[in-house]
């Protein structure tokens, strides 16, 4: 005699009822736990800006007194941001910190736009060792590196200059940039020029005109990180300058002699270019990804 399987229960049955319900109670303990976490971070990440906002913009006496108000930027106040525009040094760090990032940012555009194009359309021999030994420089530490950087630059009368800083960062934020300049170059078909090619355009007015508008986003999301860099950057600068000090280096050196007043206003004046970074040029780094912001 044939033993026969018990039919399946029907979709409206209790068994199948209860099994959706411990099905959606578990996906939702998980959706809480996702939740819990990302706030957790979040909260992690902006309470501490937030804290340096609030204690930049207020009054010198918030800042040192003790213990802190419990409501932030009260009283609201330019007078802590204002004593550190003002201190010695300051302005010319400001200047300073913005020419060599932007000698920075040229540089590395006009050295990583060439070398990204060919490491995406063209195959040769070697060419992943290549990719591998570009990303290899980023893993010699600055502490290494800026000692005999510091003899090389005095030796050829190049110390304490900002182009030979400007130099040192760029040759720090070129593996980035080369690497990720090329991998926007490879997410635009080839498929996309030789188009253009066979309905009479030169390589160079396909470039121009097809391939150029498709990776402008990507290339300007990596240029404005490289300006970051840049910007943020303080080992090879405190090493490499004395008197033509960038703005972080400034900061770095008067740390042990300054006041609260200044550390917290230095401290939320160089977090904001990062702050735009994140807030302005998200949709462009969603474009390099492949996604849409609107």
């Amino acid at each position: 005699m044939a033993i026969q399987n018990p039919p399946p229960p029907a979709w409206d049955s209790p068994e199948v009822s209860a099994q959706h319900e411990k099905m959606r109670a578990k996906g939702a303990r998980g959706r809480i736990g996702t939740y819990v976490l990302a706030i957790g971070i979040a909260l992690w990440i902006i309470l501490p800006i937030f804290f340096l906002f609030s204690m930049a913009f207020t009054t010198q006496e918030t800042v040192r007194s003790y213990p802190k108000n419990i409501l932030p930027l009260v009283p609201f106040s330019t007078d802590t941001m204002q004593f550190f525009l003002q201190s010695d040094g300051v302005a010319e760090g400001l200047v300073n910190s913005i020419i060599v990032a932007v000698i920075t940012l040229v540089l590395s555009t006009v050295i990583a736009a060439p070398a990204g194009y060919a490491l995406s359309r063209f195959f040769f021999r070697g060419r992943d060792l290549f990719r591998l030994s570009i990303l290899a420089v980023r893993a010699f530490p600055i502490v290494v590196l800026s000692i005999p950087l510091a003899v090389l630059f005095l030796r050829a009368g190049l110390f304490d200059s900002i182009f030979s800083l400007a130099l040192m960062h760029t040759a720090l934020a070129l593996p980035t940039t080369i690497l990720v300049v090329a991998s926007v170059f490879a997410s635009v078909p080839y498929e996309l020029e030789e188009a253009g090619q066979v309905f009479g355009a030169s390589p160079l007015r396909a470039f121009r005109y097809i391939v150029l508008p498709l990776v402008a986003p990507g290339i300007a999301a990596s240029s404005v990180f490289t300006f970051v860099l840049s910007w943020n950057e303080v080992f090879a600068a405190s090493v490499l300058t004395l008197e033509n000090r960038t703005l972080p280096a400034l900061v770095l050196t008067q740390l042990s002699q300054s006041s609260d007043a200044y550390q917290f206003a230095g401290g939320f004046f160089l977090m904001v270019p990062s702050l735009i970074f994140m807030f302005f040029i998200r949709k462009y780094l969603f474009n390099m990804w492949g996604q849409v912001s609107k």
